[in-house]
Formats: structure tokens, C-alpha cells, sequence
């Protein structure tokens, strides 16, 4: 290969050698048909280069789609759009959440995993992104190796709440309760699946206890049927039962977090009445279609860290009760290590437990 031709081509010498070997595979004998192998090859390494230049340059050109998995102003759906509103300040361009309902947030997740990996589709999901390999026995994609990550959000605390009248005064007379009343008491959730749900069966575990789990379509049926009196105890996120609990529709008994709670500092952790290392959380986490190019994860994880660290944003999520995941999470690699974590914890509790979603 000309001399010259390496130096004016700007390509490293190694991927000229490279492509030299590809031609002599293809069995292209001919000392000029090699040449001009190589040559192409260049062009298109130097095109391909000028497009992703181009790219990162422009990029994002349009709005980009934010992917919901449950309904509006759930809470996924509501923090999802404080912090979209505020990404798309940063990136000039709108985030547009777009809420696809279905099989516990399995039909928004396989609809990104199938998506163009352009950088304008994204996907917020919570816990089910971990339990769905174990949940769903033909589940149409691989939660693990069919996304780019691109970030942790934040962790929202759990709190377990009964009806109003509910006997119990504190969380050992109701472990007590339980365990005496069995399959009498039953425990409302949001659906298989759901972190209501992996609350209940880790508490009823924990526990020793037979209650009975009910499932609803989602948090709200499940919160209104406690409200109601028509289901004896509920185990959801703050950002779901702290309105109830401040204006006294439900009893409280304790939150779901290794350390108490900054917005209910007198409120004990599970763990320390009697269930030790008993932890429970909603995490977010949000990923990308395999492929997307790595700007595209790059900005867009910017503007998310730009969005968490917002006072407005910040403040909001905070007093809902939300925790803003440390830096160190806030990066793809911390989502990926949580996320395989997570799926090997998830795993022989919803096996243990005999159910599937399917």
C-alpha cells in the first residue's frame, strides 16, 4: 500500500493492514484489486466517521420519546415528566413521555428493544426491568443484553399501610396478627409483578405468614380498595401513600428502607421491629434500544444528571419522597451492575412464590 495513500488517508496504519487482510480472505489476488479493496474500505471508514461527526454535532435534531410503561400520572409516569420538562431545556429539543400500557411495563420494554437505535427513543422503568426474566417464561426480549444503559434515577422508599381500623397498633401486633389470622388477612398490589406485589411476597416470607395476595390493575385500584376497607394492608411508595398517611385515611406501621426516612424521620424501618436486613425499594433506572450510538447515550445521560441536580426538580421528587441515586449510579455502569444484581435477587423469590405473570 502506497505510502503516501496511508499518510493522506488518515487511518491508522493497523486498520490499513486490517482491511489488506480481509481482501487476501476474500481471496482478491491481484495486487491492484487489493489496492483497491483497501482504498474503498477507506472511503467508507471515512464516511461512516463524517456521519457520526455529523451526528454528534447535531444531535438531537427532533423531540425524543421518553417510554412510559404505566399509565399517567402514575408514579413512574410523574417524576418521568418533571424530569423530561427539565432535560428538555438542556438538550433544545422537547422529551416527549409517551405512556404504553400492558403485561407489567413488558410491551414498552420489548417496544424500545425493538425501536431504531437512533438516540429519539428511550425507555424509565422501575424494579420490573429485574423481575421479568423470572416473571414471564417467553418473555420477547432480554432485559440484560437488549439495551444500552444509560443511567440510575432514584430510589423511592416503600411504606407498609393497613386500613384505618385495622386492630394492630404497631408492627408487632400485626406480625402477630398475621401469623395467627393466616390466609384471613390479605394484602393488596398493583398487579404480578409489580414492586406492591414483591413487597407483599418478601413481608409474607419474612414473616412466615399465609396472607393472601389480591391483585388490582395498577396502584390506584389497590390504594382506593384499602381506602375503602375492602383489603387489610397495602406495601407501595411514599410518592403513592404519604398523601393517605399525612391525612390520616390509613395506618401506618412502618417504611421499607434500611434507615429511616428523611420526610418520616419518626416512622421506624421495617428492619428495626423485628425483620432484619428486610429492604425494599423502587428503583428507576432508564435504558436505550442495543445500538444506539454512544453521543446519543452521552447527551442524554448529561441532561438527565443536569435534570436530578435542578433545585426544582430535586425539591419535588424529595418531598414525595423520592431519593436521588448517588453519582456513582448515575452512569451506565451503575445501572448496569444494579440491574444484574437486582435480577439475580428477584429470581428465586418469584420462583419460591409460584407465580408467573404468564
Amino acid at each position: 500500500i502506497p505510502k503516501a495513500f496511508c499518510q493522506s488517508s488518515g487511518i491508522p496504519a493497523s486498520q490499513l493492514k486490517n482491511f489488506a487482510t480481509v481482501a487476501l480472505s476474500k481471496k482478491v489476488s491481484d495486487m491492484s484489486n487489493i489496492f483497491k479493496f483497501v482504498r474503498a474500505s477507506v472511503v467508507a471508514t471515512i464516511a461512516v466517521s463524517a456521519l457520526g461527526a455529523a451526528f454528534a454535532q447535531g444531535y438531537p435534531t427532533k423531540p425524543i420519546v421518553l417510554v412510559v410503561p404505566f399509565a399517567a400520572g402514575g408514579p413512574t409516569d410523574v417524576p418521568a415528566r418533571l424530569i423530561a420538562n427539565s432535560m428538555s431545556k438542556t438538550l433544545g429539543q422537547p422529551v416527549v413521555v409517551e405512556n404504553k400500557l400492558g403485561a407489567g411495563g413488558t410491551i414498552a420494554a420489548n417496544y424500545v428493544a425493538k425501536a431504531a437505535p437512533d438516540g429519539y427513543t428511550f425507555l424509565i422503568h422501575h424494579n420490573g426491568m429485574g423481575t421479568a426474566p423470572a416473571l414471564y417464561r417467553k418473555l420477547p426480549y432480554n432485559p440484560l443484553t437488549d439495551f444500552e444503559y444509560v443511567s440510575q434515577v432514584m430510589d423511592v422508599p416503600m411504606t407498609l399501610i393497613a386500613r384505618k381500623d385495622m386492630p394492630a397498633k404497631d408492627f408487632k401486633e400485626l406480625a402477630a396478627y398475621m401469623k395467627a389470622n393466616g390466609d384471613k388477612v390479605n394484602i393488596a398490589h398493583a398487579g404480578l409483578g409489580a414492586v406492591s406485589h414483591l413487597c407483599s411476597v418478601l413481608l409474607r416470607q419474612a414473616l412466615g405468614a399465609d396472607a393472601t395476595t389480591i391483585p388490582y390493575s395498577g396502584t390506584a385500584p389497590a390504594m382506593n380498595a384499602l381506602l375503602g376497607g375492602q383489603v387489610d394492608l397495602l406495601c407501595d411508595q411514599t410518592t403513592s401513600t404519604t398523601p393517605h398517611i399525612k391525612a390520616g385515611a390509613v395506618k401506618l406501621y412502618g417504611v421499607t428502607t434500611t434507615s429511616r426516612i428523611k420526610t418520616m424521620p419518626d416512622t421506624p424501618t421495617l428492619a428495626e421491629q423485628g425483620l432484619p436486613g428486610f429492604q425494599m425499594v423502587v428503583w428507576h433506572g432508564v435504558y436505550a434500544p442495543k445500538g444506539t450510538p454512544k453521543i446519543a447515550i452521552e447527551k442524554f445521560g448529561q441532561a438527565l444528571r443536569a435534570a436530578l441536580k435542578d433545585p426544582a426538580v430535586a425539591g419535588k421528587l424529595t418531598d414525595a419522597g423520592a431519593m436521588i441515586v448517588s453519582d456513582d449510579k448515575l452512569t451506565p455502569a451503575g445501572l448496569q451492575t444494579w440491574l444484574e444484581k437486582e435480577t439475580l435477587r428477584y429470581g428465586p423469590v418469584i420462583k419460591s412464590a409460584g407465580q408467573f405473570a404468564d
